[in-house]
């Protein structure tokens, strides 16, 4: 294997100074054989082993320690590093205790379908090893229990051997389609009790190439369905990064002459100015998107996330008349513990099979066409909204970051609530990689951050876009990014309120006859207003803001990149109108 270049490299001690093997230098050297980049953690004592293998027996590189200021993040680093590489990077998490605080963003890895092996760590399962006090309160019988429902997989081993193997046996799962995150817990005497050298592990026969396509017969039955449809229309949902597949699910539609529907809450599939997608990208279909769902005839769902609400919505409750084709493997890890599976779908004909390794060879079935698209141009927030009742509108903030960013290539490593798929065309898989997947409040920044960390040196400018609540619960995860030197540009969009439940409020007050002008209170984030980009300053980013009507954003937006561009974090807290574009 390669091994990176580490972020922050340490002196590998001679082999008089190893000081024998233990079974943490085991987990260690199978988890560089696994090639897991990097470890994510906040340190804790049931750790600690791995800790001091990974430092003292790897030299810290092949797998590194990324230092995060808490758990929530460190899932959250190893989510959007997953969203951009489709691979697993490893997080540790202490004990019982650093498990309930990283439940949230296991929840949303799971809910995004992200590939993470967690490591976690426990007090000895022996009771008669365990120190008095600590060692019983981070010990639990059963860990894993607390995220069983969102992990693919879980195992806790009981010795170097197992560990091993269990290990290997992650990874293959976390990273076979449907991808997930999965959890194995290492005891504290696994890791500290000396060991004896284990027999080489062959990893390429315990990990086998998994095939997730659909048979040919299947592949024909749908591509003769889509031929003879006069009016076909493809709802283009998960799917991964690899060029090659983003030109086959073109080729696709471009030979079907099929319209195109792709979602917000998910990563870039298909280029959102070709004349072909039905309307701009959206949390949820668009008008004009549903009105060419509704003249369908042929319907092909590529892993489309929530079909049955979907068609609910375009078809007022009701199953659509059109043929349904639906390729996915999703149904695999459906579980009764969350209700992340969605309502069940009409389909009549099911593929089950990933998407990504479909649409070529259903391209290729179906032939080329010699129909020719001219990429359409793309219009910019129109100035009239760009401000409301004297406020700067989320608009206005898309519009000047336009201009700032010119020409230049962007990953929109998150975007608000508010946000307006139509200011930004994504014409790669990399402009756009979705949302955080289980609509967690204080993923954004964690997420950007592992992005940015996978993006490094690719000369790709990363741009978060959130929420001012977003930022609040989650701004900590920048401390790594300054810390590893990560290039990341933070915007957010601060309408100094819980907006989202605004709306709640008034909706609830108007159903009951009550006063929908108290909809604001236990909802402001103001008196005092919070210096967002003095929370970046203190944890050593640069920051500009707050940014009001009035204010020159495109200068600033333009040193802050200037800022980036030097390897730099930078932070602009922008005031906007509370209200979605």
């Amino acid at each position: 294997m390669t091994i990176e270049k580490p972020l922050a490299p340490c002196e590998l001690p001679s082999e008089s100074e190893a000081g024998g093997q233990y079974g943490s230098d085991v987990v260690a050297q199978t988890l560089r054989a696994l090639e897991i980049p990097y470890v994510a953690l906040v340190p804790g004592s049931s750790l600690r082993g791995l800790h001091d293998s990974i430092v003292n027996r790897l030299g810290n590189v092949a797998p590194q320690l990324i230092v995060c200021l808490h758990e929530e993040a460190s899932v959250a680093i190893a989510q959007g590093y997953a969203k951009i590489t489709g691979r697993a990077m490893a997080v540790g998490l202490h004990a019982n205790v650093g498990l309930m605080h990283a439940v949230m963003s296991v929840y949303n890895a799971w809910c995004d379908r992200m590939p993470i092996l967690l490591l976690g760590g426990t007090g000895p399962t022996d009771a008669a090893e365990r120190r008095p006090w600590i060692d019983w309160i981070h010990t639990t019988r059963d860990q894993a229990f607390m995220i069983r429902g969102s992990v693919k997989w879980d195992d806790t081993p009981s010795s170097p051997a197992a560990a091993r193997e269990g290990l290997a046996r992650a990874k293959w799962i976390a990273e076979t389609c449907p991808m997930g995150p999965v959890y194995v817990n290492l005891d504290v005497e696994l890791q500290e009790d000396a060991t004896a050298e284990l027999p080489p592990l062959d990893l390429d026969r315990l990990m086998p190439k998994v095939s997730a396509g659909a048979d040919l017969e299947a592949i024909k039955k749908a591509a003769k369905m889509l031929r003879e449809a006069k009016f076909p229309f493809i709802l283009m949902g998960r799917g991964g990064r690899n060029p090659d597949v983003w030109n086959s699910r073109v080729e696709l539609a471009e030979s079907l002459g099929a319209k195109v529907a792709t979602n917000l809450k998910l990563g870039a599939v298909f280029p959102t100015d070709h004349p072909l997608h039905s309307a701009p990208p959206a949390t949820f279909l668009r008008p004009e998107a549903n009105a060419a769902l509704r003249e369908a005839d042929v319907i092909l769902a590529l892993d489309w996330l929530d079909l049955a609400g979907t068609f609910a919505r375009a078809f007022n409750g009701e199953a659509p008349d059109a043929k349904v084709i639906s390729v996915s493997k999703d149904h695999t890890i459906h579980n009764g513990v969350n209700m992340d599976h969605q309502a069940q779908p009409v389909v009549d004909l099911f593929l089950s099979a990933d998407p990504d390794q479909v649409v070529g060879p259903l391209a290729k079935e179906i032939g080329k066409s010699d129909r020719t698209y001219t990429q359409i141009d793309w219009q910019e927030p129109d100035p009239a909204d760009c401000f409301r009742k004297g406020q700067r509108t989320i608009n206005g903030l898309a519009a000047e970051l336009i201009r700032a960013v010119g020409s230049r290539a962007v990953t929109l490593t998150n975007l608000p609530l508010s946000w307006n798929g139509g200011f930004w065309p994504f014409r790669g898989p990399l402009d756009y990689v979705g949302g955080d997947g289980a609509s967690g409040l204080g993923a954004g920044p964690g997420i950007a951050v592992g992005q940015a960390l996978a993006l490094k040196g690719s000369g790709r400018l990363p741009v978060s876009i959130c929420g001012d609540g977003d930022f609040l619960m989650g701004h900590t995860a920048l401390w790594t990014a300054v810390h590893y030197k990560l290039p990341l540009l933070v915007i957010v969009a601060n309408n100094r309120c819980y907006f989202n439940d605004v709306g709640h409020q008034e909706t609830v007050a108007k159903n009951r006859g009550r006063n929908p002008d108290n909809k604001w209170i236990g909802q402001m984030l103001t008196d005092p207003d919070i210096d967002i980009a003095a929370m970046g300053r203190s944890l050593g980013t640069s920051g500009w803001g707050p940014v009001r009507t009035g204010d020159d954003l495109n200068s600033i937006l333009r040193d802050a990149i200037a800022r980036v561009d030097q390897g730099g974090v930078a932070v602009v807290d922008v005031q906007i109108a509370s209200g979605y574009a």
